[in-house]
């Protein structure tokens, strides 16, 4: 091992390190190395996120108790690797089931920019999906899909805790594509 190209690999401050790195990272990126390590990886990626799907739970309904009943022994979601998280920050998935009134709208879309991306979003339920009973009415927003770019439709009316789970087994393999394609690489 050359360790010409590791100056001071043992022993390093925290300076030496971060212009260290940015250096080997921009040759990484001129290279086109860094294409090759993201291609030879993405199939990794695909499993990992996959198998561990992080949703952002915004439940204002009657489809939020049916999302729980979904995480209950019954069901158990998290067999699937569904972990519902608190923080956008440390989601992929934007899971929003109920009513969407006009008032909500840009706490959804600042929600949805803060998660990291790669990022999907999934509409539970009528009112997530079209409005539900209150599609006419003047404060409801006709779908989530009027606010962030919907990946995945769960119907129902409360949409049931199984029909959950098929949904983000469909979307599971929805994820493993983006990554097997290399949709990541465009990102």
């Amino acid at each position: 091992m050359d360790m010409s190209l590791y100056p001071h690999a043992v022993a390093m401050s925290a300076d030496e390190f971060m212009s260290w790195s940015t250096a080997m990272i921009n040759d990484l990126m001129s290279s086109g190395t860094r294409r090759t390590i993201d291609k030879l990886t993405g199939p990794i990626w695909a499993w990992a996120m996959k198998n561990s799907m992080h949703p952002l739970h915004w439940g204002l309904a009657c489809c939020a108790l049916e999302m729980a009943q979904a995480s209950a022994p019954r069901f158990d979601a998290e067999r699937y690797g569904m972990i519902y998280r608190s923080s956008p920050r440390q989601t992929d998935i934007l899971l929003v089931n109920g009513w969407i009134s006009k008032k909500i709208r840009p706490h959804i879309r600042r929600l949805w920019e803060e998660i990291p991306a790669p990022k999907w979003a999934v509409a539970m339920g009528e009112c997530a999906i079209s409005g539900g009973p209150w599609y006419d009415s003047y404060n409801t927003v006709q779908g989530l899909d009027q606010i962030v770019p919907v990946d995945l439709y769960i119907p129902g009316c409360p949409a049931r805790p199984d029909a959950m789970i098929d949904g983000f087994m469909l979307l599971q393999k929805k994820i493993d594509n983006y990554f097997r394609r290399g949709a990541f690489l465009k990102d």
